[in-house]
């Protein structure tokens, strides 16, 4: 199928009014003169559905199943992510305008603003992808697209284990945090998994909880009867409407939250989270950005200090409010998994981590997890 035809159809259908429909398409291509067989036009028709009102020539690759991650660079530079680390496809575009072209057209409907006064954007499309698109020239190279696809269903916490993401060892003491209501920080860099371990503890939680989910695109469905989920918004064309993770932290507290979830903390909603976790809202979970657990402290008092939060108070709080660390790493060939399970400890009036549980067995702060276990009434010999 050729550009000039994908052009042709795409200015019928918007003369005629005509969705993208199978019949709107259809009755384009005849008025083309395009002839084929039943088998031939329904692939035609599926390739044309794609290029008129879908991800194009993406639209294949998404739909995969072992699919995580589809990304842009270029109009000739594609790359995909089938969970073993990213492969070089062998998709072009006609031009830096086509993938503009095709940002714009998956963004309909999202309610999210791209232009040169925005050149960037963070939005969850229709099916739970995930898209994030800079335009040029913050993009050097052309129009940039990195799209996260999510699974149809959370991952479960035995399906980790069974694909060697946590063992089962640590599987016993990830079960203990959650059903004993401790507060958890998942850690990790980028794609390590921080989301997938998130979405797969909460998939442990009493199914009698109110959770209130606050992202700022929406990424997680836990598989729970009685979930609240906020979703951040950015400013509208005049500037205004802008919702913050903050904003909804704050709404999130009046919501009687069993369990408060933010999905990723980046910047001053940490002081209202760690307000919430120190008043009674026990159980919370967030996942943070850190190279290792002993980070953490660190990169908590930086997220904090613009906002105003002083290094005494941020260290207090985080000693108080949080219990556990799970940290998450991806090797070399792109298998993601829990490398350790660490306590806050306090030490001269500074939060520090220390290893509980590392994939070799109980680590130096397994004795102080036993304990947080035991005083919450929960089962203490999950750690080894």
């Amino acid at each position: 199928m050729n550009a000039d035809l994908v052009d042709r159809v795409r200015a019928r259908l918007v003369e005629g009014g005509a969705g993208a429909t199978a019949a709107g398409v259809a009755a384009a291509l005849r008025a083309e003169g395009v002839v084929c067989g039943d088998r031939d036009l329904a692939a035609l028709l599926r390739a044309m559905q794609d290029e008129v009102a879908g991800a194009g020539p993406l639209a294949p690759i998404l739909r995969e199943p072992h699919v995580t991650d589809v990304l842009v660079n270029a109009p000739d530079e594609v790359w995909v992510d089938r969970g073993a680390g990213l492969t070089r496809l062998d998709v072009r575009f006609r031009d830096d305008a086509a993938v503009r072209a095709l940002v714009t057209r998956l963004l309909a409907g999202s309610g999210r603003r791209l232009d040169t006064a925005q050149p960037w954007v963070d939005a969850r499309l229709t099916g739970g992808v995930r898209l994030h698109a800079v335009l040029p020239p913050v993009a050097r190279r052309g129009t940039t697209i990195s799209l996260r696809v999510q699974r149809p269903r959370p991952f479960t916490l035995a399906e980790l284990v069974e694909c060697g993401t946590a063992t089962p060892a640590m599987a016993r003491v990830l079960q203990a945090l959650i059903s004993t209501r401790l507060a958890v920080i998942v850690t990790g860099g980028t794609a390590s998994g921080k989301t997938t371990m998130l979405s797969a503890l909460l998939g442990l939680a009493d199914p009698g909880d109110r959770v209130v989910v606050v992202e700022d695109a929406a990424e997680l469905a836990p598989d729970l009867p009685h979930v609240v989920a906020l979703e951040a918004r950015t400013a509208n064309v005049d500037g205004a409407g802008t919702v913050t993770l903050r904003d909804l932290v704050r709404q999130a507290l009046r919501m009687r939250p069993d369990r408060l979830v933010v999905g990723e903390t980046r910047g001053a909603e940490v002081i209202d989270l760690l307000a919430a976790l120190n008043t009674g809202h026990e159980g919370g979970l967030t996942t943070l950005h850190a190279n290792s657990p002993g980070d953490v402290p660190a990169r908590i008092e930086a997220l904090a200090a613009p906002a105003g939060l002083q290094r005494e108070a941020v260290h207090a709080q985080l000693i108080a409010g949080v219990q556990a660390v799970v940290h998450l790493r991806r090797r070399t060939d792109g298998v993601r998994l829990v490398s350790e399970i660490g306590v806050l400890t306090r030490a001269q009036s500074v939060a520090s981590v220390v290893p509980a549980m590392t994939a070799a067995g109980p680590a130096a702060g397994a004795a102080r997890l036993r304990t947080l276990l035991a005083d919450r009434g929960g089962d203490a010999g999950a750690v080894p």
